[in-house]
């Protein structure tokens, strides 16, 4: 057999695949919307697979595993960054689409690339960009302007789609895309508690009776209840029963908003981290000089919109390094 045609039959199997194995309201590969420029398939990889690895191969994913979760650069080994959150969204996404026979390779680009754009220091980062910028921050957004833009990955719509539409209140036409959007409330709220737990700032016992009463008490039980009951309830949309919605949303959430993530001593370092990013995005706005060939390339965008890829794409660390350079006088930083 010539290789030409062992690549062909390949290709030819995987939309088979598709066509046999997945339930008839999965995205298929061979249907895809298409990406923004056009270009030749890969030969042995689907549309879904490439933009997969597309974004796994990107620099912005890399510099993930050095973004703040909840807390601020954390020194503990065990503590999530951005980039163990996205990893576990990708295996709670991945799960409910292999069970309900959807696309599980378009499921795990947009659950990999959902938080591409997210700025140094988590939310925080993303508030003070947010009111720096004349026209706003927004890390879906962003996130989809770092695949579009600065990276050129050249996704396929239904990726690009998933990625921007992976937070507020439009929901990605595909369920597949909607299976990531529930799957990273459900990951970033069980691993907020166990970072929480880990820190002392909570304990298993102080958790809202009313949403362990129907959830469960461990990380592993909650997160397999709700995954299970997600598999049970969805029909030609991705969604959870009332009991499981009222205990996760309604009672869980809101108990973390409270307690953990806008009140708790995780959030004492949440000025500086404010001052840092304020401060470093004025610099560069006055010195836009210094980081103009680390900007997007042959566009007419506002210096500000160009500062603020760069500030968002920086880790924690860089940030702070960056700080303490432009503002600390060397004779006082700690050798």
């Amino acid at each position: 057999m010539s290789e030409s045609k062992k690549l062909s039959d390949i290709k030819k199997q995987q939309c088979e695949y598709e066509r046999i194995c997945l339930s008839e309201l999965a995205a298929k590969s061979f249907e895809s919307r298409g990406r923004q420029d056009e270009e030749a398939p890969c030969e042995i990889r689907n549309a879904f697979q490439r933009d997969r690895d597309r974004i796994l191969h990107s620099k912005a994913f890399r510099r993930l595993k050095h973004k703040t979760q909840v807390f601020l650069s954390p020194l503990g080994d065990h503590y999530r960054t951005r980039m163990t959150h996205t990893l576990e969204v990708s295996q709670i996404a991945r799960t409910i689409a292999r069970s309900l026979r959807l696309n599980e390779d378009l499921t795990e680009a947009v659950a990999l690339g959902h938080d591409l754009g997210h700025t140094p220091f988590g939310h925080t980062g993303e508030k003070v960009l947010d009111e720096l910028l004349s026209d706003g921050f927004e890390h879906n957004k962003q996130s989809l302007r770092v695949v579009d833009k600065l990276e050129k990955l050249n996704l396929t719509e239904e990726t690009r789609d998933g990625i921007k539409n992976h937070t507020g209140k439009t929901s990605p036409y595909t369920l597949e895309g909607q299976i990531v959007k529930i799957a990273d409330r459900i990951a970033y709220l069980n691993h907020d508690i166990d970072d929480a737990i880990r820190a002392g700032i909570i304990d298993t016992d102080d958790l809202p009776e009313d949403a362990i009463r129907v959830l469960g008490r461990s990380r592993s039980e909650r997160i397999a209840f709700i995954i299970k009951d997600i598999i049970i309830n969805s029909t030609d949309r991705i969604q959870m029963s009332d009991e499981c919605n009222k205990a996760m949303n309604e009672v869980l959430r809101k108990w973390m908003f409270e307690n953990i993530y806008t009140n708790s001593p995780a959030k004492t370092e949440e000025n500086k981290a404010k001052r840092i990013v304020s401060t470093l995005f004025e610099y560069y706005m006055e010195n836009f000089h210094l980081i103009r060939k680390n900007t997007a390339k042959n566009n007419e965008e506002s210096t500000e919109k160009l500062v603020a890829d760069y500030i968002a794409g920086m880790t924690d660390r860089f940030a702070i390094a960056d700080y303490m350079e432009k503002f600390v006088p060397g004779s006082w930083r700690e050798m």
